[in-house]
């Protein structure tokens, strides 16, 4: 090339009723800017969901943002007009993280990009994505904008109709991203070895972030499972892993370079395979006796813990631990996926409890507004859960294109004809469903924290 190829990829805004950043970064853009670097891109990098960004600090006048103990917290908001659609849903609408400002002022440093390539995360936060293609289009006109990610995928009609991306990227194949910017005159010849597996993939490009509180941490891809209201099989339908040895080397170097102690696992199925995978992880963090801090926020698979697991998950630091379990109905358990039982969930808790951990680090997730779902499952599944010993965790059913639920979701929110991603919110549960209102939402989330 007879010039330096420059490539600007950004993590959108959040719109929203709510948000806060439970360990919350775009790791799949982080490699792929890892990827393209390697492939001899210029790369520039603009989070707008940074809470570290000095602008947004200042704005509210801290050195630092505030923070849990494990490095998370509060987005910086300014409330917006609610699209249409919403204009009935009594709850306040904002914009999460960077200011307009702030983003405009970004923009303007950085030398022209041949192409912009832009993430999307939840399918309902597409207009973030929408206003950031928008102002893009406004300072680097002409300049083709590739727009990738869960929103993207789940939602390609859609995005392809209405983002105004000139190229709309599904799944999680970077050869076509490679292929995609090659025709639009990038760098020819491109390794494909990335499609191969995890294992060849470069380490995430966490150096775009000078300040960081965790780190994200990928050791498997994909789940055997196929829950019926879950779409991450559309995402990734394969269920691949990485060498545990590479990972535990990727948690040391990340602990020693950066100083981090805050891991977070992504995984869907992390303990799939246990003693293959996740199991010699643990060992080798054990051996290397490293201080670290490792959370599971997806969730994890109670019908595997056992007491050998429990024991080595405590020794290695495993600090935060959640549990899929949904519902204490065992109709509702096997016709949702058959993921776990009662005595499973009792026994995974047991487990755990003996091996050290607090009941307050097992939290255990309630999955609330199924369609048939009635309010004395919740009330049921919640009281079954304290008494085990865990704490539950209340997840909104939320409806998603390519779920097996989906066209009964559909019916039970009485969503007709070509259903607007707005709607797939958990948010609007409490005013969408006939059996979980506002107000019996209010008495469940009561009744958790009793």
């Amino acid at each position: 090339m007879k010039k330096k190829f420059n490539l600007l990829l950004i993590n959108p805004w959040i719109y929203d009723f709510t948000a806060y950043d439970f360990w919350s970064k775009p790791l799949g853009l982080l490699y792929i800017a890892s990827i393209l670097r390697e492939q001899g891109y210029e790369i520039s990098y603009i989070d707008c969901m940074d809470r570290y960004d000095r602008g947004i600090l200042n704005l509210q006048n801290r050195e630092f943002p505030k923070k849990d103990e494990f490095g998370r917290g509060s987005f910086y908001k300014k409330s917006i007009k609610k699209p249409v659609i919403l204009k009935d849903i009594p709850r306040r609408y904002s914009r999460y993280g960077i200011t307009e400002e702030i983003f405009l002022n970004k923009l303007e440093r950085l030398p022209p990009p041949q192409a912009v390539l832009i993430t999307s995360i939840m399918t309902y936060w597409y207009p973030g994505v929408f206003r950031v293609i928008e102002i893009i289009k406004e300072i680097f006109p002409g300049v083709p904008i590739i727009l990738g990610g869960v929103y993207a995928t789940l939602c390609f009609e859609h995005a392809s109709k209405f983002s105004g991306a000139d190229y709309v990227l599904k799944g999680n194949h970077i050869g076509d991203c490679l292929k995609t910017l090659e025709q639009l005159g990038g760098i020819k010849n491109i390794d494909l070895k990335y499609q191969k597996g995890l294992d060849d993939l470069p380490y995430p490009a966490w150096e775009f972030y000078p300040n960081l509180d965790y780190i994200c941490i990928l050791s498997s891809r994909g789940c055997t499972y196929r829950c019926s209201y879950c779409a991450s099989f559309k995402i990734n339908p394969k269920l691949e892993f990485r060498n545990p040895k590479e990972v535990v080397k990727e948690i040391e170097y990340w602990n020693k370079r950066r100083g981090i102690k805050d891991f977070v696992f992504y995984d869907d199925a992390l303990l799939i395979n246990l003693e293959d995978n996740f199991m010699l992880i643990l060992e080798g963090l054990i051996n290397k006796k490293l201080l670290v801090r490792l959370h599971t926020p997806n969730g994890v698979h109670a019908r595997m813990i056992n007491e050998k697991i429990a024991v080595m998950m405590h020794q290695a630091g495993v600090e935060t631990i959640r549990l899929g379990f949904e519902t204490v109905d065992s109709r509702m358990q096997s016709e949702t996926g058959g993921k776990v039982t009662n005595p499973e969930f009792k026994k995974a808790v047991n487990c755990l409890l003996d091996a050290g951990f607090n009941s307050s680090q097992i939290g255990a997730y309630l999955l609330i507004g199924i369609p048939g779902q009635n309010m004395q499952e919740i009330i049921n599944s919640i009281h079954f859960v304290i008494d085990c010993g865990a704490h539950p965790r209340i997840a909104k059913f939320s409806t998603i294109p390519g779920t097996k639920v989906w066209d009964e979701a559909k019916s039970y929110f009485n969503l007709e004809g070509e259903v607007d991603p707005l709607f797939h919110n958990d948010a609007l549960l409490p005013y969408l469903s006939p059996d979980v209102s506002d107000k019996a939402f209010q008495q469940i989330n009561s009744i958790t924290k009793m």
